[in-house]
């Protein structure tokens, strides 16, 4: 049997890792400081983004010692499609992180077969990422007008994508404790003459980028106009401020100009939920954009079993947030979840080996799923319930449904306060 490389060399590391924390770890020591702040993100003291994790330390699993399953099912449906884990791919930008960015993504993503999210955003343009994942869902912020909107879904659908995420969460909250990481407008010669010693202290990623025959170019091709070049990275984000607030309406609209799988992305409240049901969605993602929202809105696990009470039999339930081991998922498939979305947790292993990177991170989902479903002698994560679960009696955050809250929940936590 041929040896693994690294092992030819016992002072070269293992490009495999045990975990998401390994793979984030890895990545702060690979990518330039401004890069890697790119991707911790978080708004204002960052309250959200690190409640985000933490919630999922009061959700205890209660194990069997025998009879338990000797083959675990993990496969499920989202959007009309087999998926074979209940994990699926989140829209994020990664322009700096990989020459590869979102292809290396969308490949690892099939190789284990789920579903790739693409971002307005995103480094490279919708037809190479379908080209690498057919099974893509094309996400979409409310910017620029109505006709401008259509051309990027007919673009979208030209292409091949699947589905479309609807992204309407965003309230343009400015200004971190800890300071915002500098994003420059285009990599040019004085761009990198003033971020070389940056750059400089981070010889392996330069050298990635070295190999590729290109640097970032910090536009977002997907927001092109036909014929037009792609817009530069903050030419969107203001275009992005200057559209007005969607209304519900709005929503109606873009779902039915899609015509197809559509999931509105960003819900935390019930009263939203039973709106976006009135809206016509396929789905719905509990979300508070991965704390780079609206700082102090609650960890998104905490929000969605009253939504998937209120809703859940309408249509499909699935959450982004705070995911970082194959555990977090069972614990928010227990509470109503069909599956999660990850974003974090990908970037990180993007950035520590390319596509191996992501597929590594996919494959800790995976086996910690498994492992979870074993102890507890699951046999399917389509049968995982609550009363799996150990839930505080406050644990659970509902918002939008009247003076409802959970029995001990804070007060400024009520609905509609």
């Amino acid at each position: 049997m041929t040896k693994p490389t690294w092992l030819a060399n016992p002072w070269k590391q293992n490009p495999w890792f045990e975990s998401v924390a390994v793979a984030q770890r890895r990545a702060r020591t690979r990518l330039p400081a401004p890069v890697y702040a790119a991707l911790l993100a978080g708004s204002e003291r960052g309250q959200t983004v690190a409640e985000n994790e933490l919630a999922f330390r009061e959700l205890g699993l209660a194990p069997h010692v025998a009879g338990n399953p000797p083959v675990r099912e993990l496969a499920t449906t989202l959007m009309g499609q087999e998926i074979a884990l209940p994990v699926v791919i989140s829209p994020t930008g990664v322009q700096a992180v990989h020459p590869q960015g979102e292809v290396a993504v969308a490949r690892a993503a099939a190789a284990r077969g789920t579903l790739m999210g693409l971002s307005n955003f995103a480094s490279k343009p919708v037809e190479e990422v379908v080209a690498a994942n057919p099974r893509t869902l094309f996400q979409m912020y409310w910017t620029g007008d109505r006709d401008v909107m259509v051309e990027r879904m007919e673009r979208a659908r030209a292409a091949g994508a699947i589905g479309l995420i609807a992204t309407l969460d965003w309230s343009f909250s400015i200004g971190r404790d800890w300071g915002s990481p500098e994003i420059p407008e285009k990599v040019d010669l004085r761009t990198m003459l003033r971020m070389a010693p940056e750059v400089a202290r981070k010889p392996r990623w330069l050298a990635t980028f070295a190999r590729s025959g290109r640097l970032p170019d910090l536009t977002a091709p997907n927001l092109a106009r036909p014929g037009q070049p792609a817009p530069g990275f903050f030419g969107a984000y203001y275009e992005w401020m200057n559209t007005p607030p969607p209304t519900w309406d709005d929503v109606a609209w873009m779902r039915q100009q899609w015509g197809g799988p559509f999931m509105l992305k960003g819900v935390c409240r019930v009263d939203d939920a039973r709106r976006a049901v009135d809206a016509g969605v396929t789905a719905i993602s509990v979300s508070n954009h991965g704390g780079n929202n609206l700082d102090g809105t609650p960890a998104a696990i905490r929000m969605l079993k009253p939504v998937v009470d209120a809703v859940g039999e309408q249509v499909e339930v699935v959450m982004d947030g705070g995911i970082r081991r194959g555990s977090d998922v069972v614990k928010a498939l227990c509470l109503g979840a069909r599956a999660v979305l990850i974003g974090r947790a990908y970037l990180w292993g993007l950035a520590a080996n390319g596509q191996a990177g992501v597929e590594n991170v996919l494959d800790i989902m995976r086996m910690g799923i498994d492992s979870a479903l074993l102890g507890m002698g699951v046999a399917s994560v389509r049968d995982l319930r609550p009363e799996h679960l150990l839930v505080p009696d406050d644990f659970h955050r509902v918002l939008g449904a009247g003076r409802e809250i959970s029995p001990g929940a804070p007060s400024s936590l009520a609905a509609g306060s």
